[in-house]
Protein backbone atom coordinates (compact mmCIF):
# COMPACT_ATOMS: atom_id res chain seq x y z
CA UNK A 1 0.00 0.00 0.00
CA UNK A 2 1.33 3.42 -1.03
CA UNK A 3 0.64 5.51 2.11
CA UNK A 4 1.33 4.72 5.76
CA UNK A 5 1.75 6.31 9.18
CA UNK A 6 2.72 5.06 12.62
CA UNK A 7 0.39 5.54 15.58
CA UNK A 8 0.43 4.59 19.26
CA UNK A 9 -2.10 3.78 22.00
CA UNK A 10 -1.70 3.58 25.76
CA UNK A 11 -3.95 2.37 28.58
CA UNK A 12 -6.18 -0.64 29.17
CA UNK A 13 -6.48 -1.11 25.44
CA UNK A 14 -7.03 -4.88 25.62
CA UNK A 15 -9.60 -5.02 28.46
CA UNK A 16 -11.62 -2.21 26.90
CA UNK A 17 -11.74 -3.82 23.47
CA UNK A 18 -10.02 -0.82 21.90
CA UNK A 19 -7.52 -2.92 19.94
CA UNK A 20 -10.29 -5.08 18.49
CA UNK A 21 -12.24 -1.98 17.43
CA UNK A 22 -9.08 -0.55 15.87
CA UNK A 23 -8.40 -3.69 13.82
CA UNK A 24 -12.03 -3.82 12.64
CA UNK A 25 -12.15 -0.20 11.57
CA UNK A 26 -8.87 -0.35 9.67
CA UNK A 27 -9.94 -3.43 7.69
CA UNK A 28 -13.54 -2.25 7.18
CA UNK A 29 -12.19 0.95 5.62
CA UNK A 30 -9.88 -0.87 3.22
CA UNK A 31 -6.65 -0.35 5.11
CA UNK A 32 -4.02 -2.59 6.62
CA UNK A 33 -2.06 -2.63 9.86
CA UNK A 34 1.23 -3.93 11.18
CA UNK A 35 1.88 -4.28 14.91
CA UNK A 36 5.39 -2.93 15.57
CA UNK A 37 5.38 -2.92 19.39
CA UNK A 38 2.90 -4.48 21.79
CA UNK A 39 3.69 -4.27 25.49
CA UNK A 40 1.01 -5.84 27.69
CA UNK A 41 0.62 -4.65 31.27
CA UNK A 42 1.65 -7.41 33.65
CA UNK A 43 -0.58 -6.31 36.54
CA UNK A 44 -4.25 -5.32 36.60
CA UNK A 45 -3.36 -1.69 37.16
CA UNK A 46 -0.60 -1.60 34.52
CA UNK A 47 -1.43 0.07 31.20
CA UNK A 48 -0.54 -1.56 27.90
CA UNK A 49 1.20 0.09 24.95
CA UNK A 50 0.93 -0.54 21.22
CA UNK A 51 2.64 1.01 18.23
CA UNK A 52 1.26 0.20 14.80
CA UNK A 53 1.82 1.14 11.20
CA UNK A 54 -1.43 1.92 9.39
CA UNK A 55 -1.37 1.68 5.60
CA UNK A 56 -3.82 2.51 2.82
CA UNK A 57 -3.86 2.77 -0.96
CA UNK A 58 -4.22 6.56 -0.99
CA UNK A 59 -3.55 9.57 1.24
CA UNK A 60 -7.29 10.31 1.42
CA UNK A 61 -8.15 6.79 2.59
CA UNK A 62 -5.33 6.84 5.13
CA UNK A 63 -6.51 10.15 6.58
CA UNK A 64 -10.07 8.82 6.86
CA UNK A 65 -8.81 5.76 8.74
CA UNK A 66 -6.58 7.82 11.03
CA UNK A 67 -9.50 10.12 11.81
CA UNK A 68 -11.55 7.12 12.98
CA UNK A 69 -8.65 5.77 15.04
CA UNK A 70 -8.11 9.20 16.59
CA UNK A 71 -11.52 8.89 18.23
CA UNK A 72 -10.42 5.62 19.80
CA UNK A 73 -7.51 7.40 21.46
CA UNK A 74 -4.79 6.72 18.86
CA UNK A 75 -2.12 9.39 18.40
CA UNK A 76 0.79 9.93 16.01
CA UNK A 77 4.23 9.32 17.50
CA UNK A 78 5.04 13.02 17.44
CA UNK A 79 2.18 15.36 18.30
CA UNK A 80 2.38 18.97 17.14
CA UNK A 81 0.59 21.86 18.81
CA UNK A 82 -3.06 22.34 18.02
CA UNK A 83 -3.91 24.46 14.96
CA UNK A 84 -5.99 27.52 15.87
CA UNK A 85 -7.90 29.82 13.51
CA UNK A 86 -9.99 32.83 14.65
CA UNK A 87 -13.73 32.87 13.91
CA UNK A 88 -14.39 35.61 11.38
CA UNK A 89 -17.81 36.49 12.82
CA UNK A 90 -20.28 35.29 15.42
CA UNK A 91 -21.34 31.73 14.50
CA UNK A 92 -19.11 31.81 11.41
CA UNK A 93 -16.25 29.38 11.98
CA UNK A 94 -13.19 28.33 9.95
CA UNK A 95 -13.58 25.43 7.55
CA UNK A 96 -12.29 22.08 8.71
CA UNK A 97 -13.02 22.83 12.39
CA UNK A 98 -12.62 19.94 14.80
CA UNK A 99 -15.81 18.32 16.13
CA UNK A 100 -15.72 16.64 19.52
CA UNK A 101 -16.75 13.27 20.84
CA UNK A 102 -18.26 13.03 24.32
CA UNK A 103 -15.05 11.45 25.64
CA UNK A 104 -12.47 13.29 27.77
CA UNK A 105 -10.39 15.38 25.37
CA UNK A 106 -7.15 17.35 25.57
CA UNK A 107 -5.42 19.82 23.26
CA UNK A 108 -1.68 20.45 23.01
CA UNK A 109 -0.89 24.17 23.19
CA UNK A 110 2.64 25.58 23.59
CA UNK A 111 3.87 22.04 24.28
CA UNK A 112 1.41 21.52 27.14
CA UNK A 113 -1.65 19.25 27.19
CA UNK A 114 -4.75 21.17 28.32
CA UNK A 115 -8.01 19.35 29.23
CA UNK A 116 -11.07 20.51 27.30
CA UNK A 117 -13.76 21.76 29.66
CA UNK A 118 -17.53 21.16 29.28
CA UNK A 119 -17.01 18.33 26.81
CA UNK A 120 -20.03 17.30 24.79
CA UNK A 121 -20.42 15.53 21.46
CA UNK A 122 -20.55 17.51 18.20
CA UNK A 123 -19.08 20.68 19.70
CA UNK A 124 -16.15 22.83 18.59
CA UNK A 125 -13.10 23.55 20.76
CA UNK A 126 -12.15 27.15 21.56
CA UNK A 127 -8.78 27.95 23.15
CA UNK A 128 -8.02 31.00 25.30
CA UNK A 129 -4.24 31.53 24.95
CA UNK A 130 -3.93 34.03 27.81
CA UNK A 131 -5.57 31.77 30.40
CA UNK A 132 -4.43 28.55 28.71
CA UNK A 133 -7.87 26.98 28.86
CA UNK A 134 -9.82 25.07 26.23
CA UNK A 135 -13.61 24.89 26.22
CA UNK A 136 -16.06 22.90 24.09
CA UNK A 137 -18.71 25.17 22.56
CA UNK A 138 -21.76 24.63 20.34
CA UNK A 139 -21.51 26.13 16.89
CA UNK A 140 -24.17 28.72 17.66
CA UNK A 141 -22.20 30.18 20.59
CA UNK A 142 -18.86 30.76 18.91
CA UNK A 143 -18.07 34.48 18.83
CA UNK A 144 -16.01 36.57 16.46
CA UNK A 145 -12.31 36.27 17.27
CA UNK A 146 -12.61 33.01 19.22
CA UNK A 147 -9.63 30.77 18.43
CA UNK A 148 -11.16 27.59 17.04
CA UNK A 149 -9.34 24.28 16.76
CA UNK A 150 -9.04 23.19 13.13
CA UNK A 151 -8.21 19.61 12.22
CA UNK A 152 -7.15 16.81 14.54
CA UNK A 153 -3.56 17.95 14.96
CA UNK A 154 -2.75 18.45 18.63
CA UNK A 155 -6.03 16.93 19.86
CA UNK A 156 -6.06 13.86 22.10
CA UNK A 157 -9.08 11.72 22.97
CA UNK A 158 -9.19 9.45 26.02
CA UNK A 159 -11.49 6.62 25.00
CA UNK A 160 -13.39 5.17 27.99
CA UNK A 161 -11.58 2.21 29.49
CA UNK A 162 -13.29 -0.77 31.07
CA UNK A 163 -11.60 -1.58 34.39
CA UNK A 164 -10.56 -5.17 35.00
CA UNK A 165 -12.28 -4.97 38.38
CA UNK A 166 -15.83 -4.57 37.12
CA UNK A 167 -18.12 -2.12 38.88
CA UNK A 168 -21.78 -2.95 39.28
CA UNK A 169 -22.53 -0.85 36.22
CA UNK A 170 -20.05 -2.67 33.97
CA UNK A 171 -22.11 -5.88 33.90
CA UNK A 172 -23.79 -4.92 30.63
CA UNK A 173 -22.13 -1.64 29.62
CA UNK A 174 -22.96 -0.47 26.10
CA UNK A 175 -25.45 -3.22 25.36
CA UNK A 176 -29.19 -3.72 24.92
CA UNK A 177 -30.64 -6.44 27.16
CA UNK A 178 -33.33 -8.46 25.34
CA UNK A 179 -34.64 -9.94 28.57
CA UNK A 180 -37.46 -8.69 30.72
CA UNK A 181 -36.06 -6.76 33.67
CA UNK A 182 -35.37 -9.47 36.26
CA UNK A 183 -35.05 -8.71 39.95
CA UNK A 184 -31.31 -9.43 39.66
CA UNK A 185 -30.81 -6.98 36.81
CA UNK A 186 -32.71 -4.18 38.51
CA UNK A 187 -31.05 -4.94 41.85
CA UNK A 188 -27.71 -4.10 40.23
CA UNK A 189 -29.03 -0.77 38.95
CA UNK A 190 -30.48 0.01 42.40
CA UNK A 191 -27.12 -0.80 43.98
CA UNK A 192 -25.41 1.61 41.59
CA UNK A 193 -27.93 4.36 42.44
CA UNK A 194 -27.22 3.88 46.14
CA UNK A 195 -23.46 3.97 45.48
CA UNK A 196 -23.79 7.22 43.51
CA UNK A 197 -25.85 8.77 46.33
CA UNK A 198 -23.34 7.58 48.92
CA UNK A 199 -20.51 9.24 47.00
CA UNK A 200 -22.41 12.52 46.69
CA UNK A 201 -23.21 12.21 42.97
CA UNK A 202 -26.30 13.59 41.24
CA UNK A 203 -28.89 11.37 39.57
CA UNK A 204 -31.18 12.57 36.79
CA UNK A 205 -34.31 11.00 35.32
CA UNK A 206 -35.48 11.57 31.75
CA UNK A 207 -39.13 10.58 31.62
CA UNK A 208 -41.91 10.18 29.08
CA UNK A 209 -45.72 10.14 29.53
CA UNK A 210 -45.80 6.32 29.41
CA UNK A 211 -44.67 6.50 33.04
CA UNK A 212 -48.15 7.84 33.81
CA UNK A 213 -50.03 5.70 31.28
CA UNK A 214 -48.58 2.47 32.75
CA UNK A 215 -49.20 3.40 36.38
CA UNK A 216 -45.51 3.83 37.26
CA UNK A 217 -45.98 7.41 38.47
CA UNK A 218 -46.25 6.41 42.12
CA UNK A 219 -42.91 4.62 41.98
CA UNK A 220 -41.14 7.62 40.44
CA UNK A 221 -42.88 10.07 42.77
CA UNK A 222 -41.77 7.89 45.69
CA UNK A 223 -38.17 7.90 44.48
CA UNK A 224 -38.24 11.70 44.28
CA UNK A 225 -39.82 11.88 47.75
CA UNK A 226 -37.12 9.60 49.17
CA UNK A 227 -34.28 11.69 47.75
CA UNK A 228 -32.99 9.42 44.99
CA UNK A 229 -33.57 11.88 42.14
CA UNK A 230 -31.86 15.26 41.80
CA UNK A 231 -33.29 16.57 38.53
CA UNK A 232 -36.11 15.64 36.12
CA UNK A 233 -35.97 16.14 32.35
CA UNK A 234 -39.22 15.72 30.45
CA UNK A 235 -41.66 17.37 28.08
CA UNK A 236 -45.10 18.88 28.30
CA UNK A 237 -46.76 15.44 28.11
CA UNK A 238 -45.34 13.86 31.26
CA UNK A 239 -46.19 16.85 33.43
CA UNK A 240 -49.62 17.28 31.84
CA UNK A 241 -50.72 13.65 32.29
CA UNK A 242 -49.21 13.51 35.78
CA UNK A 243 -51.37 16.48 36.76
CA UNK A 244 -54.36 15.09 34.84
CA UNK A 245 -54.11 11.87 36.84
CA UNK A 246 -53.95 13.79 40.12
CA UNK A 247 -56.97 15.95 39.26
CA UNK A 248 -59.19 13.50 37.38
CA UNK A 249 -57.79 9.98 37.91
CA UNK A 250 -57.13 9.51 34.20
CA UNK A 251 -54.21 9.62 31.80
CA UNK A 252 -55.10 10.49 28.21
CA UNK A 253 -58.69 9.99 29.31
CA UNK A 254 -58.10 6.40 30.41
CA UNK A 255 -58.85 5.14 33.89
CA UNK A 256 -55.43 3.82 34.97
CA UNK A 257 -56.90 1.28 37.39
CA UNK A 258 -59.18 -0.36 34.81
CA UNK A 259 -57.50 0.54 31.51
CA UNK A 260 -60.85 1.69 30.15
CA UNK A 261 -61.74 5.08 28.66
CA UNK A 262 -63.79 7.47 30.78
CA UNK A 263 -66.75 9.33 29.29
CA UNK A 264 -65.48 12.77 28.27
CA UNK A 265 -61.97 11.80 29.41
CA UNK A 266 -60.38 12.95 26.17
CA UNK A 267 -60.75 16.52 27.50
CA UNK A 268 -59.11 15.89 30.86
CA UNK A 269 -55.54 16.73 29.81
CA UNK A 270 -56.75 20.06 28.43
CA UNK A 271 -58.66 20.74 31.64
CA UNK A 272 -55.48 19.96 33.59
CA UNK A 273 -53.46 22.41 31.49
CA UNK A 274 -56.16 25.04 31.97
CA UNK A 275 -56.04 24.65 35.74
CA UNK A 276 -52.27 25.17 35.81
CA UNK A 277 -52.60 28.19 33.53
CA UNK A 278 -55.18 29.59 35.95
CA UNK A 279 -52.76 29.07 38.84
CA UNK A 280 -49.89 30.60 36.86
CA UNK A 281 -47.41 27.75 37.28
CA UNK A 282 -47.09 24.20 38.58
CA UNK A 283 -45.53 25.55 41.77
CA UNK A 284 -48.44 27.90 42.38
CA UNK A 285 -50.88 25.03 41.78
CA UNK A 286 -49.07 22.91 44.38
CA UNK A 287 -48.73 25.76 46.88
CA UNK A 288 -52.45 26.60 46.65
CA UNK A 289 -53.59 23.01 46.94
CA UNK A 290 -54.83 22.57 43.38
CA UNK A 291 -52.35 19.73 42.79
CA UNK A 292 -52.04 17.40 45.77
CA UNK A 293 -49.82 14.56 44.60
CA UNK A 294 -47.79 13.01 41.81
CA UNK A 295 -44.38 13.42 40.22
CA UNK A 296 -44.50 17.19 39.70
CA UNK A 297 -45.96 17.65 43.21
CA UNK A 298 -42.98 15.82 44.73
CA UNK A 299 -40.54 17.87 42.64
CA UNK A 300 -42.06 21.10 43.96
CA UNK A 301 -42.31 19.91 47.58
CA UNK A 302 -38.69 18.71 47.66
CA UNK A 303 -37.15 21.51 45.56
CA UNK A 304 -36.13 19.13 42.78
CA UNK A 305 -35.46 21.13 39.61
CA UNK A 306 -37.15 20.07 36.40
CA UNK A 307 -36.72 21.05 32.77
CA UNK A 308 -39.81 20.68 30.58
CA UNK A 309 -38.78 21.12 26.94
CA UNK A 310 -41.53 21.93 24.47
CA UNK A 311 -42.21 20.50 21.03
CA UNK A 312 -44.37 21.27 18.03
CA UNK A 313 -46.84 18.54 19.13
CA UNK A 314 -47.71 20.05 22.51
CA UNK A 315 -51.20 20.95 23.66
CA UNK A 316 -51.27 24.09 25.76
CA UNK A 317 -48.52 23.93 26.72
CA UNK A 318 -48.14 24.23 30.49
CA UNK A 319 -46.72 27.62 31.55
CA UNK A 320 -43.56 25.91 32.89
CA UNK A 321 -42.66 24.44 29.50
CA UNK A 322 -39.66 26.07 27.79
CA UNK A 323 -40.72 26.87 24.23
CA UNK A 324 -37.34 28.05 22.88
CA UNK A 325 -35.34 24.88 22.07
CA UNK A 326 -31.97 26.60 22.51
CA UNK A 327 -33.05 27.89 25.91
CA UNK A 328 -34.18 24.37 26.79
CA UNK A 329 -30.76 23.01 25.77
CA UNK A 330 -29.02 25.53 28.03
CA UNK A 331 -31.32 24.63 30.92
CA UNK A 332 -30.56 20.94 30.45
CA UNK A 333 -26.81 21.56 30.34
CA UNK A 334 -27.00 23.61 33.53
CA UNK A 335 -28.60 20.75 35.46
CA UNK A 336 -26.59 17.97 33.78
CA UNK A 337 -23.41 19.47 35.25
CA UNK A 338 -22.33 17.28 38.13
CA UNK A 339 -24.61 14.35 37.22
CA UNK A 340 -23.01 10.95 37.76
CA UNK A 341 -25.93 8.85 36.54
CA UNK A 342 -28.93 9.32 34.25
CA UNK A 343 -31.92 6.99 33.97
CA UNK A 344 -33.95 7.43 30.77
CA UNK A 345 -37.44 5.94 30.73
CA UNK A 346 -39.85 5.63 27.79
CA UNK A 347 -38.98 8.75 25.81
CA UNK A 348 -36.86 8.47 22.68
CA UNK A 349 -36.56 12.13 21.68
CA UNK A 350 -35.86 13.51 25.16
CA UNK A 351 -33.41 10.66 25.81
CA UNK A 352 -31.45 11.50 22.67
CA UNK A 353 -31.54 15.21 23.53
CA UNK A 354 -30.15 14.64 27.02
CA UNK A 355 -27.79 11.89 25.83
CA UNK A 356 -26.21 14.29 23.35
CA UNK A 357 -25.31 16.59 26.25
CA UNK A 358 -23.70 13.90 28.42
CA UNK A 359 -19.98 13.20 28.77
CA UNK A 360 -19.23 9.51 28.24
CA UNK A 361 -18.22 9.24 31.90
CA UNK A 362 -21.86 9.60 33.03
CA UNK A 363 -23.45 6.22 33.77
CA UNK A 364 -26.56 5.97 31.62
CA UNK A 365 -29.46 3.53 31.74
CA UNK A 366 -32.14 3.66 29.05
CA UNK A 367 -35.44 1.78 29.45
CA UNK A 368 -37.87 1.43 26.55
CA UNK A 369 -40.37 -1.16 25.35
CA UNK A 370 -39.03 -0.77 21.79
CA UNK A 371 -35.51 -2.23 21.33
CA UNK A 372 -34.99 -0.07 18.24
CA UNK A 373 -35.24 3.06 20.40
CA UNK A 374 -32.43 1.83 22.62
CA UNK A 375 -30.23 1.04 19.62
CA UNK A 376 -30.98 4.43 18.09
CA UNK A 377 -29.87 6.22 21.27
CA UNK A 378 -26.52 4.42 21.17
CA UNK A 379 -26.13 4.95 17.42
CA UNK A 380 -26.58 8.68 18.00
CA UNK A 381 -23.46 8.70 20.19
CA UNK A 382 -24.53 7.75 23.73
CA UNK A 383 -22.41 4.61 23.56
CA UNK A 384 -21.96 4.40 27.33
CA UNK A 385 -25.65 3.58 27.82
CA UNK A 386 -27.02 0.22 28.82
CA UNK A 387 -30.40 -0.57 27.32
CA UNK A 388 -33.21 -2.48 29.01
CA UNK A 389 -36.23 -3.60 27.01
CA UNK A 390 -39.18 -3.02 29.33
CA UNK A 391 -42.26 -0.90 29.81
CA UNK A 392 -42.08 1.76 32.50
CA UNK A 393 -44.89 0.11 34.45
CA UNK A 394 -42.72 -2.95 35.08
CA UNK A 395 -39.32 -1.33 35.52
CA UNK A 396 -39.99 1.56 37.89
CA UNK A 397 -41.96 -0.31 40.59
CA UNK A 398 -39.28 -3.03 40.64
CA UNK A 399 -36.55 -0.41 40.90
CA UNK A 400 -38.34 1.41 43.74
CA UNK A 401 -38.77 -1.92 45.52
CA UNK A 402 -35.08 -2.77 45.21
CA UNK A 403 -34.05 0.66 46.46
CA UNK A 404 -36.22 0.18 49.52
CA UNK A 405 -34.88 -3.35 50.19
CA UNK A 406 -31.22 -2.43 49.75
CA UNK A 407 -31.53 0.85 51.64
CA UNK A 408 -33.11 -0.92 54.63
CA UNK A 409 -30.46 -3.66 54.54
CA UNK A 410 -27.68 -1.05 54.55
CA UNK A 411 -29.08 0.55 57.72
CA UNK A 412 -29.01 -2.71 59.69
Amino acid sequence: MAESQEIELRGHIIDSGIMTQLFDRVMDMGGNFEILVFEVGKKKTDPSYARLRIAASSRETLQSILSELHRLGARPLKVKDVHLVPAEADRVVPKGFYTTTNHPTQVKYCGEWIPVQAIEMDFLIVVNPEEKIAVAKPLGKVQKGNLVVVGEQGVGVSYPERPREQSTFEFMHGTVSPERPSETLIAKIAKEILEVRKNGGKIAVVGGPAIIHTGADRALAGMIHDGYIDVLFAGNALATHDIEYNLYGTSLGMDISTGKPVMGGHRHHLYAISEIMRAGSIKNAVDTGVVTGGIMYECIKHNIPFVLAGSIRDDGPLPDVILDVMEAQDAMRKHIEGCSMVVMIATLLHSIAVGNCLPSSVKTVCVDINPAHLTKLMDRGTTQAIGIVSDAGTFLPLLAKQLEIQSCAAKK
